[in-house]
């Protein structure tokens, strides 16, 4: 079943196929998906969606259909504009924990949090949306400091206490909206609803995965992560390899190990970066390049629901250019396929392919 994960995993996550036919229906099936450098991120979409383009991606964004925001471990992460709240009421405590250390050192009080929030909401209710430098200056224009990291400790929290949230692109750069103005429907679950939602979301998404990968992935305690787990594993079917327990969707069209095209996954692709143990997919010898120290995840060949190589790309004005680093050397039957690969990542930026391996 090991060799199995990867290509299991690849149909799961909507890779290798997927009747979904809108960005928000994906977004709502995957749960999360991390976001973090933005144009990688509409290509994590892209990718899972054949034949779509930027500009539709765009497009969702701007209507607040998903949004980009922080929550789960936490960094950025896209999400369905319904599952927000949910998943605000479960990640953004543990979230507002882990900020307490950042906000003491920098001196960033309740009672200022408070007078932050406040002027965002009131600078947000305009019509137009804001960029970030643009929310720092209503800031210091009301007394409050925003340099040496504070101006990003104070979004954030503002986005945990579900005030602030993406806007839509303006000029090639992000805006922030107010949370109630983009998403004015509340969906409320129990924690105990919110909990199980979300690990059985992740676990028909993601799996196989472990409990160990669901408590990486989520952000969520160890206590919190398995009591999820118990609320929705009689869904699923598990198999247990080298000790370790992997639960999955007992789809039949899941249970297939033929061989696969290769993907060009972005950066930080779901693939990759969702599981605490990635051998599955990443051997133990290419980590290194393919991830740095500082916890970068690079853009990566996929095939077989494995890492082949990496790939990078330039952007000018009509055209892409997409250059490789294979780990080993491809196979000649394989070049036509992969050149096919790149083809989808330039048509999704609607430009022409140049393409060298």
């Amino acid at each position: 079943m090991l060799e199995e994960i990867g290509n299991i995993r690849l149909h799961n996550q909507q890779i290798s196929g997927t009747n979904f036919t809108t960005a928000q229906e994906l977004v709502s099936w995957m749960g999360a998906m991390q976001a973090q450098d933005f144009a990688m991120a509409k290509w994590a979409l892209g990718v899972r969606l054949p034949n779509s383009n930027e500009t539709e991606i765009e497009a969702a964004i701007n209507q607040g259909k998903i949004l980009r925001t922080h929550i789960l471990r936490p960094t950025w992460h896209f999400v369905s504009a319904e599952d927000i709240y949910p998943l605000l009421a479960l990640s953004a405590p543990q979230i507002k924990s882990a900020l307490k250390p950042w906000l003491k050192k920098l001196e960033l009080t309740e009672s200022l949090i408070t007078k932050s929030n406040a002027v965002m909401e009131k600078a947000l209710a305009q019509p137009e949306c804001l960029t970030r430098e643009a929310l720092a200056t209503e800031l210091r224009q009301s007394g409050i400091i925003t340099d040496n990291n504070r101006t990003s400790l104070l979004l954030m929290h503002a986005e945990q206490d579900a005030i602030i949230c993406s806007g839509p692109v303006q000029k090639s750069k992000q805006t922030y909206a107010l949370l109630a103005k983009r998403v004015p429907h509340k969906i409320t679950l129990t924690r105990e609803e919110a909990l199980a939602k979300l690990a059985h979301t992740y676990f028909q998404s993601h799996g196989p995965a472990t409990l160990q990968d669901f408590t990486w992935w989520s952000g969520l305690s160890v206590t919190d992560a398995r009591k999820a787990l118990e609320l929705v594993k009689a869904n699923f079917i598990s198999e247990t390899v080298n000790a370790a327990t992997y639960w999955f969707n007992p789809d039949p069209a899941s249970f297939t190990n033929k061989p696969t095209s290769p993907y060009f996954l972005p950066a930080f692709d779901e693939l990759i970066i969702s599981y605490k143990d990635r051998t599955a997919a990443l051997l133990s010898e290419h980590h290194k390049n393919a991830i740095s120290n500082n916890g970068l995840f690079r853009p990566m060949v996929v095939k077989d629901g494995k890492v082949i190589g990496l790939w990078k790309r330039t952007i000018k004005k009509d055209a892409v250019i997409i250059e490789t680093e294979f780990f080993g050397t491809p196979l000649n039957v394989t070049l036509p396929f992969l050149q096919e690969a790149a083809k989808k990542y330039s048509s999704f930026l609607q430009k022409n392919p140049d393409i060298r391996f």
